[in-house]
């Protein structure tokens, strides 16, 4: 996937952009995993299932995210383990998203590709998933509950337009006739 953006994506988006610095050629930053775990926090043993889960998709440990504040109406409180989180950097980060793009979202029941309106102002793309089950590395016999996760990928584009073509070139599959 880095040899792909180096020769084909890279002198595209110059030549398309009219970007005559080679450092001001959107690329990849990141990217960001997240998963809400806020339901498992009485049982010790399905949070750790997760963490692992999570470890296996991205190939890294994930970082526990703990409440900031305590909620009474959601039996919330400051310092609960409530979500897992994962940034991927280099080799790991071109790895991932190419399993992404080229294994698991095809996988996806009725998949038509990704929605064009998950970009931010500047660029960056967001894609949830409800289960995280449809990544190659878990084993549905030993998953009880699925849960939902976010991918954001993070790029220097600084604008809708120039990450929308940036991951487009890339190979992200997005839906036809938005």
């Amino acid at each position: 996937m880095r040899d792909k953006y180096t020769k084909v994506v890279s002198p595209k988006l110059a030549q398309e952009f009219g970007i005559k610095n080679k450092m001001a050629i959107p690329r990849l930053t990141k990217i960001v995993v997240n998963m809400g775990t806020a339901d498992t926090y009485k049982n010790k043993e399905a949070f750790a299932r997760l963490q692992n889960d999570l470890a296996a998709i991205t190939g890294q440990k994930p970082k526990v995210q703990a409440a900031r504040v305590s909620v009474a109406g959601f039996n919330l409180r400051a310092g609960m383990h409530v979500g897992l989180s994962a940034t991927l950097r280099g080799d790991r980060m071109y790895s991932f998203l190419e399993k992404l793009i080229s294994i698991v979202l095809p996988r996806l029941r009725d998949f038509r590709g990704v929605s064009r309106k998950s970009f931010d102002s500047r660029g960056n793309y967001t894609v949830g998933f409800f289960e995280h089950t449809v990544f190659p590395e878990i084993d549905l016999a030993k998953v009880d509950k699925s849960h939902g996760l976010e991918v954001t990928i993070v790029s220097n584009s600084g604008s809708k337009e120039k990450g929308m073509k940036f991951l487009e070139l890339l190979g992200m599959p997005f839906e036809k006739g938005e």
